[in-house]
């Protein structure tokens, strides 16, 4: 049933409590890709005054279908109906996003953080919400490939999933360890591994592996 529901903010996240699910929307980590307003027009309304998501304005299992859509994070839920909540993706993915962040989904254990199953992760080193990308790579005019070479380690993983820690190093690259998958932004596998460095400065010659550059660079991370 489509009814208003009023949504309550705390610490830049609001919360939009339906019958059957609780929807929640964090506006610092949302890139606009849009899955929401396109996919779920009448849950997620744009360029309205007043409440704008609407948790029942459709089925759960709908809902929860553009949620996951949301590269981001932005958007997560909490059902309210004894259904499943959200689980980790079967392989950890990196993205590289054309011109743009990387997309990373699996069972994301980013700088400690556990519970975290979909970000997207500047790359550009402009992000004034770093380690999320908050899309200032398009003021900044980044520009970076999404098709970068493929590398000489793209033997398949014995394990495909498990936690996947990112730590952003200070003034430095994403330390990433676990096992992942990182492909290009058409889905070609670039590299396998159970433990790198990517570069978030934007400057290095070796995109999106770390170089040192970010110290040439002058790159800080806060």
């Amino acid at each position: 049933m489509d009814t208003d529901t009023s949504a309550t903010s705390a610490d830049g996240v609001e919360t939009a409590e339906g019958a059957d699910l609780t929807l929640y929307f964090e506006g610092r980590r949302c890139i606009h890709a849009r899955f929401c307003v396109t996919g779920a027009p009448r849950v997620f309304l744009a360029n309205v005054k007043g409440p704008w998501i609407r948790p029942d304005a459709m089925t759960v299992e709908q809902v929860v279908e553009v949620a996951h859509l949301c590269p981001s994070g932005a958007i997560r839920y909490r059902r309210r109906d004894g259904g499943p909540d959200e689980t980790p993706a079967p392989v950890n993915l990196l993205t590289i996003r054309e011109a743009g962040p990387y997309a990373v989904r699996g069972d994301l254990r980013l700088g400690g953080e556990a519970g975290v199953f979909r970000a997207t992760l500047c790359r550009c080193g402009a992000s004034k919400n770093r380690p999320f990308c908050d899309g200032s790579h398009r003021d900044a005019g980044f520009t970076a490939t999404g098709e970068p070479p493929t590398t000489d380690r793209t033997e398949m993983l014995a394990v495909r999933d498990g936690p996947l820690f990112i730590d952003p190093q200070p003034d430095g690259p994403l330390r990433v360890r676990g096992n992942l998958e990182i492909v290009s932004g058409t889905g070609r596998v670039v590299a396998r591994t159970t433990e790198t460095y990517l570069c978030r400065c934007g400057a290095s010659g070796n995109k999106p592996f770390c170089d040192g550059s970010h110290a040439r660079a002058g790159f800080r991370s806060n």
